[in-house]
């Protein structure tokens, strides 16, 4: 998908996207999202469904599904799939062990028809964590 695909997207939902936030359990999804949205980071638990954050910016609203990623449940996350216009998917960059289970789960999701719409984008989390992987290391070991 170009970009010329998500401006044509941008436009038909009036400037309204769906975003999907997900990637293993503990990898900061919802820290994420609630510091983009100014608020108070200092007590998180473990999000066992979904939570949903909309945030405006200008013109724009971005509704964010924060989706939970603990293997139990990351069966259900097919069920948010619809009409999603973009897909981020958060790698704890310090958790070396479980690397492999993040590309396995990211190859699964890259192959969901309901997803192939959506714009990608991995990020990089924990940057600051001694020992964390640089944003390239995790790009080509995915």
């Amino acid at each position: 998908m170009g970009l010329l695909s998500i401006i044509r997207k941008i436009k038909r939902k009036e400037k309204e996207m769906r975003i999907l936030m997900v990637g293993l359990d503990n990898s900061g999804k919802t820290t994420i999202v609630l510091k983009i949205n100014g608020e108070d980071t200092s007590i998180i638990s473990p999000t066992l469904g979904f939570n949903i954050k909309t945030i405006s910016y200008q013109k724009y609203t971005l509704n964010i599904w924060d989706v939970g990623g603990q293997r139990t449940i990351r069966s259900y996350w097919r069920n948010y799939f619809e009409q999603t216009d973009g897909l981020v998917w958060v790698v704890d960059s310090s958790d070396l062990r479980r690397l492999d289970d993040c590309k396995m789960e990211l190859d699964n999701l890259l192959k969901e028809e309901r997803l192939s719409g959506a714009s990608l984008l991995i990020l990089a989390n924990k940057q600051d964590i001694k020992g964390a992987l640089t944003p390239a290391e995790i790009a080509k070991y995915l």
